[in-house]
């Protein structure tokens, strides 16, 4: 009945014709943003090379969940009533994430495990259904099949593993399942990705993630009562902020945007891996960054140690190591602005040798960050630099 009146309808390739993201997929970001806003505040309440290892690894395993429904919806989201009941499922699965993720190494491990087993069942569930019934894809989606299968069997297996042996299941469940793009890509598998789908996809990641360094300014202000250093360190951050923001979707982003579409979109290519899993230090080191604006101003009513100021100078240098080595992979020429990172990580390296002010290192950064827009609008205005909106 539900076929007949055109609510249930098979899963068909969606890469030719013109996409944008959904309004579904709009609502299933938001409890990934629960889980960043989770992991931020973990973080912010313990400032130390563990936690900082512990958060990056968790914050790596929520982002590929991210990403794996991310690439079934690129490609074969065909919007019918059971797409939208497993697009729903995941995220109830995605807010029990955000639920457990801040004890995800201690007492809630198993909610947590369990969470990221049933994301994965979701997901085997609609590449089951997309291979039945698009044939021409099957080779691909066998792959995506047998990727994610292999690693829900070793989240599960890992509840029954106790200590550190548990994590290195993790890692091989992880490995596993972000290996299958560079599978298909090795296979020469003709299972395209919807180039314009997809960078809008990434962008809107990229707001959200953006969107927790601003609030991480308003509530520094906030929590520090309002104090004239507080609300300084808070403006110079929120330069940071909007400068990451102009250089990404101006810059960095539509660059890498344009190299995505030169590479074309007949296949999956090597642009187009380096392009996903470039994603991931870009973002991680944005959310890092958060974390670290938020204590700059705090700084301003009580100590912070150095570990903040590490954490937003080394995600600046992150960031533009992330976006250098991204635009040189993709474009397949060593020619790139390597200086701003190379001038980043300076600062970052100074920041950790030296016991230099919150605010001084902030200041130095938002500098840096306008330095590296105003020279981007400036080659594009003489046409060095061809760039394609975002």
């Amino acid at each position: 009945m539900l076929q007949d009146r055109g609510l249930l309808r098979p899963p068909t390739l969606q890469t030719d014709q013109s996409r944008s993201a959904s309004r579904l997929e709009l609502f299933f970001d938001l409890a990934f943003v629960l889980v960043v806003a989770e992991l931020a505040s973990t973080l912010r309440e313990d400032v130390s090379w563990h936690t900082a290892l512990v958060t990056a690894g968790l914050f790596t395993v929520v982002w590929w969940s991210w990403m794996g429904s991310t690439l079934y919806a690129n490609r074969f989201d065909h919007d019918d009533v059971l797409y939208r009941l497993n697009k729903l499922a995941g995220m109830a699965a995605v807010v029990g994430l955000a639920a457990s993720v801040p004890e995800a190494t201690g007492k809630h491990d198993v909610p947590f495990v369990l969470c990221c087993v049933v994301l994965r069942l979701i997901l085997l569930l609609q590449y089951a259904r997309a291979y039945r019934h698009v044939e021409q894809a099957r080779e691909g989606v066998r792959t995506y099949l047998l990727s994610t299968g292999a690693g829900a069997v070793l989240w599960t297996v890992s509840l029954a593993v106790p200590g550190p042996a548990r994590y290195v299941l993790w890692g091989l469940a992880l490995v596993v399942e972000a290996s299958a793009p560079l599978a298909v890509t090795a296979s020469r598998t003709q299972v395209p990705l919807h180039l314009e789908h997809l960078p809008e996809r990434f962008s809107l990641f990229v707001i959200l993630v953006l969107g927790e360094s601003v609030a991480a300014v308003a509530h520094g202000v906030a929590d520090a009562g309002w104090a004239v250093g507080s609300v300084l360190a808070g403006l110079v951050c929120f330069v940071i902020a909007a400068a990451l923001w102009w250089s990404y979707f101006d810059l960095a982003g539509a660059g890498a945007k344009r190299l995505l579409d030169e590479a074309g979109d007949e296949g999956s290519s090597l642009a187009h891996d380096v392009y996903v899993y470039g994603q991931l230090p870009l973002t991680l080191s944005l959310a890092a960054i958060g974390v670290g604006m938020e204590g700059v101003v705090l700084e301003g009513t009580e100590e912070v140690g150095a570990g903040i100021r590490a954490l937003l100078s080394g995600g600046v240098a992150l960031y533009l190591v992330t976006v250098g080595v991204t635009n040189v992979l993709m474009a397949r020429s060593g020619r790139s602005g390597w200086w701003w990172a190379a001038a980043a990580s300076v600062v970052a390296v100074a920041d950790v040798a030296l016991d230099v002010p919150a605010l001084a290192v902030a200041g130095v950064l938002a500098v840096l960050l306008v330095a590296v827009v105003l020279t981007g609008l400036e080659q594009e205005a003489r046409g060095r630099l061809e760039l394609e909106t975002l």
